[in-house]
């Protein structure tokens, strides 16, 4: 009879393995997405392109810059703006990482948390602060530039707006050249960050997820 179902626990036993494998391979094949591309399928543009990210950083393109290389013009450009905000910024490295982990949180990356958590812990920043910001919480006993680069860069991810006063605190602490470097390296890593998440960019081998869900 039309729009009669059978009991699911009646099916035949070899419907249910079909249906579970199904299952399966759908899981799995939702996790293939912008894979390296290997470099005899590249083009001539991004031949170059890996070729100049590999004379810098010694390998081919990984993470985000493996997925962006499908508009090689777009990730020459994302590379060379890294090396300002992460090397060239009037911010010290202990604030770039701050302003980092706070990204990588903020959108939940854990390919980008897993990169920068050893490099922000050699720049200065103690265990608890960088605890505190995994766990989505205020941290305690902040410097004073920690706790002004914090509210800054949180209240842009959270509320996609800064408040006068820490606008205030922000501009006599940094300068405008500052508050436009820490706002800049938010938009950065968000962009990473938006690129990974959409891939699904796997962690290195033997990594595993360092960030729970996002505290609500």
């Amino acid at each position: 009879m039309i729009g009669h179902h059978k009991d699911p626990a009646r099916l035949p036993l070899s419907c249910v393995v079909l249906i579970l494998a199904l299952g399966s391979s759908i899981e799995l094949g939702a996790q293939d997405r912008l894979l390296p591309i290997p470099t005899e399928k590249m083009t001539d543009a991004q031949k170059q392109a890996a070729a100049e990210f590999a004379a810098v950083r010694k390998s081919n393109p990984t993470g985000p810059f493996a997925v962006m290389l499908r508009v090689p013009e777009l990730m020459s450009l994302t590379f060379k703006w890294r090396e300002h905000v992460q090397f060239r910024s009037v911010l010290d490295q202990r604030l770039t990482e701050l302003g980092i982990l706070i990204a990588a949180r903020h959108w939940t990356q854990q390919y980008e948390w897993n990169a920068h958590r050893p490099l922000a812990i050699k720049a200065g920043l103690t265990p608890d602060i960088i605890a505190a910001v995994a766990e989505g919480r205020r941290p305690r006993q902040m410097a004073d530039d920690e706790e002004i680069l914090y509210d800054l860069c949180t209240e842009l991810q959270t509320n996609h707006s800064v408040s006068d006063a820490t606008y205030a605190r922000a501009l006599a602490t940094f300068g405008e050249a500052g508050i436009v470097e820490a706002v800049s390296l938010q938009g950065y890593y968000a962009l990473l960050a938006m690129v990974m998440n959409t891939a699904r960019t796997p962690l290195p081998a033997g990594a595993h997820p360092p960030l729970p869900a996002f505290p609500r």
